[in-house]
């Protein structure tokens, strides 16, 4: 997902897609751990996924003066 994209989202779809990231590199990291991780890159990928999606938030605060 690019951060273009995040920023065009309105709050409550991003707060449903950090939850369904969040999930997924859970689940991700219990197949890592029981060996069934079929794809490492894609724990990568979701890790940056929930970095842009926290650094857009951050800036949003920022901008409305919540901080």
């Amino acid at each position: 997902m690019k951060a273009k994209e995040i920023r065009t989202m309105d709050d409550a779809a991003i707060n449903k897609e950090l939850h369904e990231l969040l999930r997924e590199q859970f689940n991700l990291r219990m197949q890592r751990a029981t060996g069934q991780l079929a794809n490492n890159a894609r724990m990568r990928t979701v890790r940056r996924d929930i970095a842009r999606i926290r650094t857009t938030i951050g800036e949003r605060k920022r901008k409305d003066g919540a901080v």
